[in-house]
């Protein structure tokens, strides 16, 4: 009965929906302030049976409810209970139920904070939410019903995929949904603010928070995603530019270029159609991958499902939400003019130049993703596009961007001057240059031309970010007063640098060493000696593995003992590889255990990969400098200010 139960409550959110997204527009449309008003008590409603709905369906997967072919599918009696709810988002169908349910949290939290806005905007915002969310339930109960029944019912399951059985699967999905629904947020400000007819800076301050949240959570995502691979994958890298890696890093770009436009828009009125563009471009993005990941055109490690019929579906939804807001958009773009200008020297000036920056790195990797697609489907063959192409092109746009995100967080609005900023910032420039020269020639070995550009770069973003905040404490007689809002675009530009030095450290630096070991024996890499001493049996709660012992020391010195594992899972009997890894800010050592060779020969892959932790900590930074910008008072005062003044003007305004 709970399968059944879970089936009839997503039916009830999904007219709860119908509900949710059309009766509150027409209820603005024609100024009925009751049907207006349904909007909350049908978004709250809708999102109780879309929980009751996903609580259906874990309580199915811990009770081992294999009569569920979906359960039976990807559970099994001996799987870890930590495993058996990770399993609900495992694969495609329960993946698409916990889509519906960030769904379902993004509008009851926007319903709940939306009291201090406008009644029609906020009704607006609430019902364009559920016309989404009804898109996603009828694709979910049409073509990825996770509560169909099996019959007769499995004796037991065929167990989860191994490599979704590790902690980090178990909160990478949730918070890369996150990110990817938080979007739907925004997207569905841009398009109230242009069905009310109201392009100006009250709707982008609105949004501007949840667009941040929205992109802290996808940070964080995303970085979950790229530390899993790096150590549960036995390959050693953190990024591979594979498509569904693309397929979130896209958005995230979009994302990007998204709340730079709002703090112009919001400061000043001006980018009005780059904000919008861009609030319709994320979600769609985000909509790109979901028809990426689960449509079958692409083969993936991270890929869902390859049903051409599912693709279908989602690509029509796509065309569907892309068409209708283009055309929204195209039908209030006489009303976006402005009036306001700025310099060729400003704020806004490097706020545009980072907006085009960052559509054009995202233009180049969305046609390295696309186009061995496009060319498939016309005939011309099998095409790669691989991490070369997007090593050698990614990085033409992001140069000039870093050098100028420098320059534009010390630059002033309307009109600046150039020659003032570069005075301002010439010590951090000549510090940048010298050390980004001097660190890695101390620390690693002369460096390419490549290098020296990235460690500048990295140390140029941390010393203009640093600038202020040190400069107030070395200077006691400058009173520099930083909003939130600023020491959030600190500590996450702060977060770039630490990124950018991480990733041209192990890009440049790492050591990859693939050897075949007897027991006894012994390599020497990068000043280190590692020595295969043991091999062991051993057992899990679904898997038995060989275990290696590895003893790394340097300068006769020891320094730690690795223990990877070959893992064959009982069920799927996949072999998988649990790497030995040593950790430190400094540098990683990543020990992965092969095949057998024969002779009592093992294969083994050996990495020295210096900074590499400083990638995930930068990420971590970026996260937490969106969390600190959207804690800054000022969204919650104006907006009470701002409801008082225009509360009738949004009333009388909701025919427009």
């Amino acid at each position: 009965m709970i399968p059944e139960l879970g089936q009839f409550a997503l039916i009830v959110a999904l007219i709860l929906s119908v509900v949710q997204g059309v009766v509150p527009l027409v209820g603005a449309q024609t100024g009925n302030r009751a049907w207006v008003r349904l909007a909350w008590p049908a978004v709250s409603g809708q999102a109780v049976f879309v929980f009751l709905s996903f609580a259906c369906l874990v309580w199915s997967f811990l009770q081992n409810d294999f009569s569920v072919a979906y359960v039976a599918n990807n559970s099994n009696s001996a799987l870890p209970t930590l495993y058996r709810v990770s399993a609900t988002w495992g694969a495609h169908e329960g993946s698409m139920l916990l889509w519906v349910v960030m769904l379902a949290f993004w509008g009851v939290a926007v319903a709940a904070r939306s009291k201090h806005l406008p009644e029609m905007f906020a009704a607006r915002v609430i019902a364009v939410l559920g016309l989404i969310s009804f898109g996603f339930m009828l694709f979910t109960l049409m073509t990825s019903n996770p509560f169909d029944r099996l019959i007769p019912a499995a004796f037991d399951g065929r167990d989860l995929n191994p490599l979704l059985q590790d902690p980090a699967l178990a909160i990478h999905p949730p918070m890369l949904y996150m990110g990817y629904v938080g979007f739907a947020v925004a997207f569905s400000f841009a398009i109230a603010a242009m069905l009310e007819g109201k392009m100006d800076a009250a709707w982008s301050r609105w949004a501007r928070p949840w667009t941040t949240i929205a992109w802290v959570f996808l940070t964080l995502g995303i970085a979950l995603g790229s530390w899993w691979a790096y150590y549960e994958l036995g390959w050693g890298g953190w990024w591979f530019w594979d498509p569904v890696e693309n397929a979130s890093f896209m958005p995230w770009l979009a994302g990007t270029a998204l709340i730079h436009s709002l703090a112009v828009t919001e400061k000043r009125g001006l980018f009005k159609s780059w904000t919008l563009l861009l609030a319709i471009s994320a979600f769609s993005l985000s909509l790109l991958g979901t028809f990426l990941v689960r449509s079958g055109v692409l083969v993936s490690v991270h890929a869902f499902a390859t049903d051409p019929e599912r693709g279908r579906f989602i690509l029509a939804f796509l065309v569907t939400v892309i068409g209708g807001a283009l055309a929204l958009y195209a039908w209030r773009a006489p009303l976006l003019k402005s009036d306001e200008g700025f310099g060729k020297v400003s704020k806004e000036t490097f706020l545009l130049a980072n907006n085009v920056l960052l559509i054009i790195a995202l233009l180049v990797v969305l046609l390295g993703t696309l186009f061995p697609l496009f060319m498939d489907a016309m005939g011309g063959g099998k095409y790669s596009v691989g991490p070369q192409y997007f090593a050698a092109v990614f990085v033409i746009p992001t140069i000039p961007l870093v050098l100028l995100m420098g320059f534009g967080m010390h630059s002033i609005w309307r009109r600046d001057n150039f020659s003032r900023i570069a005075r301002r910032l010439r010590v951090p420039m000549a510090a940048a240059i010298v050390l980004g020269v001097a660190l890695p020639w101390m620390l690693y070995g002369r460096p390419s031309v490549m290098t020296a550009i990235g460690f500048t770069a990295g140390l140029w973003v941390i010393g203009t970010a640093l600038f202020d905040p040190v400069g107030g404490l070395l200077d006691k007689s400058r009173k520099v007063r930083v909003t939130r809002g600023t020491w959030g675009m600190i500590v996450a530009h702060f977060g770039i640098g630490i990124f950018i030095l991480g990733v041209t450290a192990t890009e440049s630096y790492s050591i990859h060493r693939d050897q075949a070991l007897r027991i006894g024996e012994s390599i020497e890499v990068s000043g280190y000696k590692v020595t295969f001493e043991s091999l062991k049996p051993a057992t899990g709660p679904n898997f038995t593995a060989t275990e290696a012992s590895f003893v790394i020391t340097r300068n006769g010195e020891h320094v730690v003992s690795l223990n990877p594992q070959k893992r064959t899972y009982r069920v799927q009997r996949n072999p998988m590889t649990e790497a030995g890894i040593d950790g430190s800010l400094a540098r990683d050592l990543y020990v992965a255990l092969g095949e057998p060779l024969g002779g009592e020969a093992w294969s083994m892959r050996f990495q020295y990969k210096p900074l590499v932790r400083l990638i995930w900590l930068g990420c971590i930074f970026m996260g937490l400098g969106g969390l600190i910008a959207i804690s800054d008072k000022r969204y919650r005062v104006v907006v009470k200010k701002e409801n008082k003044a225009s509360g009738r003007e949004a009333l009388a305004g909701g025919t427009s």
